[in-house]
Formats: C-alpha cells, structure tokens, sequence
C-alpha cells in the first residue's frame, strides 16, 4: 500500500504521530483474518470478509472515534459483523475447520504428544458455545485485551473477564476430561 495515499484515521492528525490506516491494516491484518476464519471454518470465505471488513473500515475510517477505544477493538467490531452477516447469509454455523499443515514442523514422532493435546484442546473448543469460542479466540487469537474485547462483543469489561474466567475453567475441564 502507498502510504501517500491512505487517509488517517478519523480524529487524528496527519502531522502527529498518528497511526495512518495502512499502518492498522499492516499490523492486524493477520490476526482479524485468524479471527474471521475461527468463525466462519472456511479459509476461502474468511479471505473474503476479512477483505470486506477492511473496505467497510477504509469507508468508515472517518467515524473512527479514538476516546471510545483502539482503532483494533473498532476494527474488530467491523470483522465481527461482516463475518456474522456471512454466517446470516449462509444460515449455518460453520464447523471447525482442520488445522494448516505446518510445513517446518519435526517429524510425527516427536510431536505424538503435541499432536494429542492439540486434538485435545481442538475437541474441547468444539464443545464450546459459539459465544464462548469466540471470547477465547478474541483474547488469545486475536491478541485483544478485555477491554477491547467487551468493545467488540458489546458487554461490560467486567462481563468480559467473568465470562473468560468461566469459559477457560470450562475449557480446562473439557480438556481434562479427554486426557
């Protein structure tokens, strides 16, 4: 992207240290499309949210309020939407999709005991309420603090560290049962 040409965002001027918006895009791209695909389980369709909630952002860049939170709870607010209008428009749930192959990983028998907790721990998200999942991959996918996150699902901080500290106990126990 051309720097040049990429407005800032809303709020904040261009000759401060403000953060323009190819520089949001540059620094959360990777986990907003992380985000988009735990929820839609299809990395083709997740490519394509992930670009629509980038557009709907560059268009809305100018209602981009800096004291009611971080340009990245705002960005994940637009992701948010545009992949639950996706999951509207398709009238499903999508299922958990199978993990990227790693490609430098070592060899299977070193990593039995990786391979069983991840399937473990794989399972144990299944078995969480869309909601649910959706604060965990929130807080440790996408890397949002508790704040941001209440901004993004719309609940009180308070809530949000409630219903985390529920759902991670949730989660241990699930994980726990299947070992």
């Amino acid at each position: 992207m051309n720097q040049a040409t990429i407005q800032p965002l809303a709020g904040l001027s261009t000759d401060t240290a403000a953060e323009s918006f190819g520089e949001l895009y540059e620094r959360s791209f990777d986990r907003v499309y992380a985000y988009v695909q735990s929820m839609l389980r299809d990395p083709a369709a997740a490519e394509d949210v992930t670009s629509q909630a980038f557009e709907r952002a560059y268009r809305k860049r100018r209602s981009y309020k800096p004291g009611r939170g971080t340009a990245e709870a705002w960005l994940f607010g637009i992701a948010r939407n545009a992949a639950l209008d996706e999951l509207r428009r398709r009238g499903r749930h999508a299922r958990m999709a199978t993990e990227p192959a790693d490609v430098d990983a070592p060899a299977a028998d070193d990593l039995a005991d990786t391979a069983l907790r991840r399937a473990t721990v794989r399972a144990a998200m299944e078995a969480l309420e869309p909601r649910e999942r959706e604060l965990i991959t929130l807080k440790y996918l996408a890397g949002l603090s508790n704040v941001e996150i209440a901004k993004v699902v719309g609940i009180s901080e308070s809530n949000t560290s409630t219903r985390l500290n529920r759902t991670m106990t949730k989660l241990r126990e699930v994980c726990h049962d299947q070992l």
